[in-house]
């Protein structure tokens, strides 16, 4: 029987009120009856298509050296590509709390250089202001005064 003829045989039992879903999935030419939560059964039936299909390359790969061992072998995969996925994502999560920093860092440094930027404003037009009174001191009554 083909891998997609089996795929096809996986469906949807039976659903009670109030009870689990029960799905029937086909892995390695066995049929196999599953209990799920109501709106899990294709996502079941889709981890079930994955085992099967990996269970028939390790066989395309290997021949026939034993289901349990075939078995082990898909399983063993499975666990490689989550212990993978589980590095990938913690490498992300620190790559994420660094930028995290950094944008803090950032936000920081821009409110220092904000600070510092109005402090030299404020200070040039304190300059400003007291040559403006030093000249109209010495323009005294007679000339036109500024600012």
């Amino acid at each position: 029987m083909s891998i997609a003829a089996r795929v096809r045989g996986a469906r949807i039992l039976e659903r009670g009120k109030g009870d689990m879903s029960q799905v029937s999935v086909t892995i390695n030419g066995r049929q196999f009856r599953m209990a799920c939560e109501d709106g899990q059964e294709a996502h079941l039936m889709e981890l079930a298509r994955d085992l099967d299909s990996r269970i028939e390359g390790l066989r395309a790969k290997f021949g026939e050296i034993g289901d349990t061992r075939l078995t082990v072998m898909a399983a063993l995969t499975l666990a490689d590509a989550l212990s993978e996925a589980s590095q990938r994502i913690k490498r992300l999560d620190d790559e994420i709390a660094a930028m995290q920093e950094a944008r803090a860092a950032s936000a920081e440094h821009a409110k220092s250089a904000q600070a510092a930027v109005a402090a030299a404003f404020i200070a040039a037009a304190e300059r400003i202001e007291l040559i403006t009174r030093k000249i109209n001191q010495g323009i005294g009554s007679g000339g036109v005064a500024l600012g």
